[in-house]
């Protein structure tokens, strides 16, 4: 049974001849009617507070929602920037170490060739140094032909020259005194 104020105040009660105070019952219901709208109004006002702050707590959980979702798409985020800039930083290193590999190849042929180069030009040398020493004992060879034909031309102008005095008439004695002298 659910009683309001207004039920309160106009109820009535069956009189008897030695019942309560009317005055006294009045006031109490009275008091019981203030009471009721009292407490009434206390439950709409905590009904409404309850209500507001229902709706607080809700968004305050749809914000607690959406900071643990913000908190959480953050920290992805980070992992991918991280994962994204590990992955960068070893395309980098590959991509130096693998230019490093190429110019060490490069480097490794020049220096093949220029070795190449380098043994090249020591048979070259070696050949015109052949060649230069052929010309020099060759030339040496020819001086020394040429002295001993000098050698020879002169003996055999010495020995003309002796025979010559020796035909000459009174050479006889030059002749022999020539070796003599």
């Amino acid at each position: 049974m659910t009683v309001n104020r207004v039920d309160i105040l106009n109820h009535t009660f069956s009189r008897t001849l030695r019942g309560y105070d009317p005055e006294e019952v009045d006031n109490y219901l009275q008091e019981i009617a203030d009471t009721l709208t009292r407490l009434r109004d206390e439950r709409v006002r905590l009904a409404n507070l309850a209500a507001r702050l229902e709706e607080q707590l809700k968004q305050y959980a749809e914000r607690e929602n959406t900071m643990r979702d913000t908190l959480l798409i953050s920290r992805r985020m980070g992992e991918e920037m991280k994962n994204s800039a590990q992955k960068e930083a070893q395309l980098i290193i590959e991509s130096a170490q693998n230019r490093a590999e190429n110019l060490t190849n490069q480097a490794n042929q020049r220096l093949a060739r220029i070795l190449d180069e380098i043994s090249e030009a020591r048979k070259l040398k070696a050949q015109f140094e052949f060649k230069v020493r052929s010309v020099i004992e060759g030339h040496l060879k020819l001086l020394e032909l040429s002295r001993m034909e000098d050698v020879r031309l002169e003996r055999a102008a010495s020995a003309l020259k002796r025979n010559a005095e020796a035909e000459r008439p009174g050479g006889s004695r030059n002749a022999s005194a020539g070796p003599e002298s």
